[in-house]
């Protein structure tokens, strides 16, 4: 194992004060250390764990801004915990651990891991580490907003031209016609062009022959 946490007083450094942190023991037992030193930062421990099998449960009651597991080598089951976390409650998470394995880092990261820190576990490199892992789960945060922002529009674009044939089929109307009747519709019950073209879908489907 690399070295520990005695912390070299350096006031330029950045501050990690401030911070909620949740952290999880996964076998590397320096969790002791890691409490102190976040403490001495500023930090606010507001719980710790002796396994990740209740990282999910704790995350959503205590609400932490960050989750620190402090592993020799992150378990299968480890990350499993973690990539539910990551899909259901998801936090900024770092790793810190001994394992330098490609294969084990990008399985961490393939778990929603947003720092996974190899070799070492320094006072100095601590809130770097802890910001840095912050500012990529919020940049990865609001890609994925990007994108189901635009599987959304897509899937209204799909239901509106969909809701435009069952109009033109059943009304007789040309392309331009169908768009302009629903609309109409739209704005005459007070609702958005996509939520009108639902209401079209559905009505078709509902005096469609059994």
């Amino acid at each position: 194992m690399s070295e520990d946490l005695p912390a070299p007083t350096d006031p330029s450094r950045p501050a990690a004060a401030g911070l909620r942190v949740l952290l999880v023991d996964d076998g590397a037992h320096r969790v002791g250390l890691i409490q102190a030193e976040l403490a001495r930062q500023g930090c606010e421990v507001v719980g710790v764990l002796d396994a990740a099998t209740l990282v999910h449960d704790c995350v959503s009651r205590l609400k932490p801004d960050v989750v620190i597991v402090d592993s020799e080598s992150p378990t299968r089951d480890t990350l499993e915990h973690l990539a539910t976390l990551s899909a259901r409650n998801p936090r900024p998470v770092v790793v810190f651990s001994e394992d330098a394995a490609t294969d084990t880092m990008r399985a961490a990261i393939k778990a929603g891991v947003s720092a996974y820190v190899v070799a070492g576990l320094q006072a100095e490199r601590l809130a770097p580490v802890l910001h840095v892992a912050i500012a990529r789960y919020e940049q990865d945060a609001a890609l994925r907003a990007q994108l189901d922002e635009a599987q959304s529009q897509l899937a209204h674009r799909k239901t509106i031209e969909q809701a435009k044939t069952v109009l033109m089929d059943s009304q007789g109307l040309d392309e331009d016609g169908a768009h302009k009747r629903l609309r109409r519709l739209a704005m005459d019950r007070g609702m958005k062009l996509h939520e009108a073209a639902e209401r079209v879908i559905d009505a078709q489907s509902w005096l469609r022959p059994a």
